[in-house]
Parts: C-alpha cells; structure tokens; sequence
C-alpha cells in the first residue's frame, strides 16, 4: 500500500479531496475548482485547476483520464490523455479539457471532471546498443497487422 498526501490550496475548501465513487472503482475522481463557471466551446480546450497539490512515493505516477459519462454524454475528454503526474511535482493538479461534442459545455465548481489513476513505476535502465535482437515483425509499425 502506498500513502498519497494531499494538500488543499487556500480559497478550495469546498472542493472535495479526489476521491473513488464505488468500492472497486479504479480511479479517484476531480472535481473543477474554477472561480466561475468556465463554457467549452466546440473544439476549445482549456486549462481546469482541482485545487489540490499531492505528494507521492517515487514508485508512482499518477494518470489523468477521462471521465466516460462526460465523453459519452457531452463529448468532453482529457487532451494528452492518459496524462502523467510524477512524483516529484508538487504544483496545482490541472486538468486539459476538450469539447469535442457540437455545443457548449458549461463547468461548474466542483464538477467531477476527470479521474485520477496510479500507476507503478518500474525501474528501468537504458543501455545503447549497436545492434537489437530480431524479432518475427521487425521494424514493421502502423497497420503491420493488418488492421
């Protein structure tokens, strides 16, 4: 079990420190912690603070990821997503929104608007070499498959 500290910033004690909807839930959810209410224009992205900075062990990154009701229902999605938080950053989690529906979308403080997920980090080493092993598909890349 890793411990995950949150910090909430000054002016965001409404804002509910992310957390899992159902027992088994996988990721935490953010809620907006926008001033005003923030409007997504089709096509616009935008920038959604949560309010909260955190601290967590080197073994973890953290993701960002959609919410699927807002991507099914409105067309709202994560751009760079997933998007990674390392453990050493220490700044307000922001969240880079996108309306990819056809009307505005309106965000309201304290909306749920995307899910945290951790993840392990393994710890990995890179070597240059002259040459790579051979594989069956080599360099084959996009639609190598055949799909």
């Amino acid at each position: 079990m890793f411990q995950v500290l949150f910090k909430r910033l000054e002016g965001n004690e409404d804002i509910a420190v992310p957390r899992k909807m159902s027992e088994w839930a996988a990721g935490f959810d953010l809620q907006a912690a926008v001033g005003e209410s923030v409007v997504l224009a089709p096509g616009e992205r935008k920038l959604i603070p949560t309010g909260f900075a955190m601290a967590m062990p080197g073994e973890l990154e953290a993701q960002i990821r959609p919410r699927s009701g807002l991507a099914y229902k409105h067309g709202i999605t994560c751009l760079n997503s997933p998007g990674t938080i390392d453990a050493d950053y220490r700044g307000e989690v922001k969240v880079l929104l996108v309306n990819l529906g056809q009307e505005p979308f309106t965000i309201m403080r304290g909306e749920r608007i995307a899910q945290m997920v951790f993840q392990q980090v393994p710890v990995v080493t890179i070597e240059e070499a002259d040459e790579l092993p051979e594989t069956v598909r080599g360099a084959g890349g996009f639609g190598h498959t055949g799909v």
